[in-house]
């Protein structure tokens, strides 16, 4: 009861971040809180609770995630206020390659990545998450940035 009163707010936050809808969010704080209580016992101390708990928001949200994809493409991601990163042909060719070099990225520098990226995380809150330091989301950031541009750079000398 007292790490649910002390960390509610801090995971609620973290998954509205993630999500960009409320309910959803809602949903998966309680999610969140259901499993942490389920598997305290595995909590070894290693990080923060609030990173702890962090990480089991963000699996829990990546679970959703796959079990909407196996909806119909017209119901996948109804209630997820997404933004439009895909408006035409060319931004959908640009995003389908960008997703096919992060896919094969190595962790942590794929994971880091698309939390900045989709996500909209703040280095600090990245930082968290790994239970490393800012410097460390950062650098780690701007390492698969510059992978994926050189991927990048590649895939689409290869096509020309």
């Amino acid at each position: 009861d007292g790490i649910y009163k002390e960390s509610v707010q801090k995971v609620y936050h973290f998954l509205l971040r993630l999500t960009e809808n409320e309910e959803l969010a809602e949903e998966l704080t309680s999610e969140t809180f259901y499993q942490a209580f389920l598997h305290i016992g595995q909590f070894r101390g290693e990080c923060s609770m609030d990173t702890w708990l962090c990480q089991i928001a963000k699996n829990a949200y990546y679970k959703e995630l796959r079990r909407r994809q196996k909806l119909r493409p017209e119901d996948t991601f109804k209630d997820i206020q997404a933004k439009d990163y895909y408006k035409d042909v060319e931004n959908r060719d640009m995003a389908l390659s960008l997703h096919k070099i992060l896919h094969q990225l190595e962790n942590p520098y794929k994971e880091v990545f698309s939390l900045r990226v989709f996500g909209e995380l703040q280095f600090k809150e990245i930082a968290s998450v790994f239970g490393k330091s800012e410097s460390w989301a950062k650098m780690t950031y701007y390492r698969a940035k510059a992978k994926i541009i050189a991927e990048m750079e590649v895939w689409h000398g290869k096509e020309k």
